[in-house]
């Protein structure tokens, strides 16, 4: 059977995608190739968490590995450590700044800024890091994570929600990456308060101790809690790289590469100024 390109792997899963959806079975599929992927990326962000007929998971997964291909992977050697840009700090060979998509990243594990709901972004095309991971593992993400989050209602209730700092980890899928780490960070609403850098630290924490008891050796982490839930960036960098620098001086040998996963030019300058 001939392969099919990259152009037929899109129009064939907008396709199917749409006759997968009661409300957007009808809907009329743009001719430009652009909107065809924002189409195709809405449909995947609102699926529920529901079995997929296997041949179509093979097309997702091969269209999407294309995607993160076309867009670049970016491996360990690829990015230098903080020591290499001239920083004195304890851990500066094991520590790294990198600006740009986490999506791209070949690591052990990258780290996801959840909800507590943990299935995903709902939002069609939302920018956020939670949309762009899952969009991008594919809809084999949300179904593992709804899985267990069934198995934690059944232990807990079904009313049962992820609290705040408590890591889960499932597999990357068509990401580059091993794994990924979700985490609900901590919201703010009037104000920083201890409690609320007690638990931003706690994410860091405990990500760490669940890359360590699971042998990842790598792991880039978002700026968590600093979008929606609106923790101040240059609180959370300094909670950030403290609580790294501690974890590591206890756990010494057991993270390879600890990677600050920045978005802006900002954020960037903020972790270097910090990372001197």
């Amino acid at each position: 059977m001939k392969e099919m390109t990259q152009k037929e792997r899109l129009d064939y899963l907008v396709e199917e995608f749409k006759a997968d959806s009661v409300q957007y079975r009808d809907l009329e599929t743009p001719a430009d190739e652009e909107e065809k992927k924002r189409l195709l990326r809405s449909l995947m962000n609102i699926r529920m968490p529901r079995p997929l007929e296997e041949h179509v998971l093979e097309i997702q997964d091969e269209y999407l590995r294309e995607r993160i291909r076309e867009n670049g992977i970016v491996t360990l050697s690829d990015i230098p450590t903080i020591a290499d840009l001239g920083s004195c700090h304890a851990f500066a060979d094991r520590l790294s700044i990198w600006q740009g998509d986490i999506t791209r990243l070949a690591v052990d594990a990258i780290v996801n800024a959840a909800n507590a709901q943990m299935l995903g972004c709902f939002q069609p095309c939302h920018s956020c890091i939670d949309n762009c991971i899952h969009t991008f593992a594919g809809v084999q993400l949300r179904a593992e994570c709804d899985r267990q989050m069934r198995k934690l209602r059944r232990c807990y209730g079904r009313d049962y929600e992820q609290p705040t700092a408590v890591p889960m980890l499932t597999d990357g899928y068509n990401l580059p990456a091993r794994k990924v780490v979700h985490i609900v960070g901590p919201i703010v609403y009037d104000g920083l308060t201890p409690e609320l850098e007690k638990e931003l630290a706690d994410c860091y924490r405990s990500t760490l101790d669940l890359c360590a008891e699971n042998g990842l050796r790598s792991v880039a982490f978002c700026s968590i809690s600093t979008g929606v839930f609106r923790f101040p960036k240059e609180n959370a960098s300094k909670i950030a790289i403290q609580t790294v620098t501690n974890w590591l001086t206890v756990h010494d040998g057991q993270m390879d590469r600890v990677i600050f996963n920045v978005f802006s030019d900002k954020d960037r300058t903020i972790y270097e100024r910090y990372l001197q």
